[in-house]
């Protein structure tokens, strides 16, 4: 089977329209069309059939563009054995990252190797939790983040890798009611006005489960995606939200507690295709970014003389 053929059918897996593929990989609709059917013929049977207005893969079709992963990854691996012959990793990097992840990880990335032989490219993206998966086609690593950690069908083709836990707190304004508990319930903050984020985003997970904890629905004044805004909407006393703890501001206005009897922590993963999580270059970058994702976490912890969680 002609590599080149493979490529094609793992691309339609991954992308899902013809169009698509087209515009990942530079060529008309009809010249995909005319390699599907190239491909077809090489095979001895239809790869492809009419789904809607689309397409979808035939169970040969999959079979093959399953084995192309396969071919891609163990290729991979083999340059990565090579690779490994020099002093060093050498390369270009695409990253594509949520603006919050990559304030956590990606200065500190681009200082540890800033004078390797590395070249990082970055890309900063805000999406919903379900189409981080769809970028790794086109960046080599994407950091996004869940809450659930669940994997759907459409996460087969790349590998995830956690790289930092970080809890979620309750942003209140100074002078709330609740700013000098030491953390907060369900029950204490299903009243509250939220500032909440788009359906589909994981923040908005959290706020349902307090909605089902205790059975009532939460007023959510707005829908935002930019955790600056949403500071400083709280710091102004229009309501309270979730805010990830390594990144929100000493704003003196502000308050952060943590929130007890439901999941209020992110995990900051990173995505890539099989094959491309075997580069060594990609595993250097990996690697760094768990490093660098663990120190965070440490850096986190309050120490017992720490007051954190207290208003003053």
């Amino acid at each position: 089977m002609d590599p080149r053929h493979l490529d094609l059918l793992r691309e339609l897996a991954e992308r899902g329209t013809l169009t698509a593929v087209a515009t990942a990989t530079h060529r008309t609709p009809s010249a995909v069309s005319q390699q599907l059917r190239s491909a077809e013929r090489e095979a001895g049977m239809p790869l492809v059939a009419p789904h809607g207005r689309g397409l979808r893969l035939t169970r040969a079709g999959t079979l093959l563009a399953e084995g192309a992963v396969e071919v891609a990854t163990a290729m991979a691996r083999v340059q990565a054995r090579l690779d490994e012959l020099r002093d060093a990793p050498v390369g270009s990097v695409t990253v594509a990252a949520l603006p919050s992840a990559a304030e956590v990880l990606l200065p500190d990335l681009l200082h540890r190797l800033q004078d390797t032989g590395l070249d990082i490219a970055l890309h900063d993206v805000d999406v919903a939790e379900e189409e981080f998966v769809g970028l790794a086609a086109d960046h080599d690593i994407v950091i996004g983040h869940t809450i659930t950690g669940a994997r759907d069908r459409s996460s087969a083709h790349v590998t995830r890798r956690v790289l930092v836990e970080e809890p979620l707190d309750v942003a209140l304004p100074r002078g709330h009611r609740l700013a000098r508990r030491h953390h907060l319930t369900p029950e204490l903050v299903v009243d509250e006005r939220w500032i909440g984020v788009p359906e589909g985003y994981p923040f908005d997970t959290v706020v349902i489960a307090i909605e089902n904890a205790t059975g009532q629905k939460v007023e959510r004044l707005q829908r935002v995606r930019d955790n600056r805004l949403v500071e400083a909407m709280v710091a102004r006393g229009l309501g309270v939200a979730l805010l990830p703890r390594f990144t929100t501001r000493h704003n003196p206005a502000v308050v952060m507690k943590p929130l007890v009897g439901v999941r209020a922590t992110r995990r900051l993963v990173a995505l890539s295709r099989k094959d491309v999580a075997e580069r060594a270059a990609v595993r250097t970058v990996l690697g760094a970014l768990a490093d660098i994702g663990a120190t965070a976490a440490d850096r986190s912890r309050p120490t017992d003389d720490e007051s954190f969680g207290r208003a003053t």
